[in-house]
């Protein structure tokens, strides 16, 4: 039976599921705050956080450090099953590494933080925030968007627990993307075909099994990129 921590305010749901891993928690362990003071995402950037969102980490405890490169892909098709199933959205699609993209509008992001005791993973939490009926930022350079934008009466609760239920079969898996979930991130994959400034030049062309994102290079030479920021040709670096 997993544990579901609720806050009407924490600095960070990431520092307390690291808190309460560090306790001895358990794999699939979920906190969940209506505000985050201090929320993060990824490369240390701010992420706002207000009353209107979904803001949850959960516990991964993989038996093995295998495969864990690939957790936040695999949380993204998870956050984007359940929000299948919660309905009356139009699917939502992936921008590798760890956005949740909705008719061209960021609606979520994902930050998978791990912790090491000497060689050996000790955790992995994992955060998500989604925009349900928050307020967004203006100035960010994919323009943010809301579930509520598209279905007018959507709450964090409504999201919540399908997310939770698609999440906690992750938390103490540990092996590459399987061929079905390849499958079900290219119907979802928002880079695919889209040209790319950063991490490297060239046309975005999917993904491996192991995570990588796959990029054609100008000269037509395919290579694989496994960490940095996309910046789409045209936007602002």
């Amino acid at each position: 039976m997993h544990t579901v921590h609720r806050f009407e305010r924490l600095l960070s749901t990431q520092d307390e599921v690291h808190r309460l891993a560090a306790a001895g928690a358990p794999a699939g362990t979920v906190v969940v705050a209506a505000e985050q003071e201090m929320g993060r995402g990824s490369r240390g950037r701010r992420w706002a956080s207000p009353v209107g969102g979904l803001w949850l980490s959960f516990l991964c405890r993989p038996a093995r450090s295998v495969g864990v490169e690939v957790l936040s892909l695999r949380a993204g098709l998870a956050a984007a099953e359940a929000l299948a199933e919660v309905g009356g959205l139009p699917p939502i699609s992936l921008k590798w590494p760890n956005d949740l993209i909705l008719k061209d509008r960021k609606v979520g992001g994902i930050l998978c933080e791990a912790r090491w005791q000497g060689d050996l993973l000790a955790w992995i939490a994992v955060g998500l925030g989604l925009n349900v009926r928050n307020p967004v930022p203006a100035d960010l350079p994919t323009p943010a968007g809301r579930l509520v934008d598209w279905r007018s009466d959507l709450e964090p609760d409504h999201v919540l627990w399908p997310l939770v239920g698609r999440l906690l079969p992750l938390a103490e898996t540990g092996s590459g993307l399987s061929p079905s979930e390849l499958a079900s991130f290219a119907r979802r994959d928002w880079l695919a075909g889209r040209d790319l400034v950063r991490p490297v030049q060239g046309r975005a062309a999917g993904i491996t099994a192991d995570g990588a994102l796959q990029v054609v290079l100008p000269d037509g030479k395919l290579v694989g990129v496994s960490s940095g920021s996309v910046v789409l040709s045209g936007e602002a670096a």
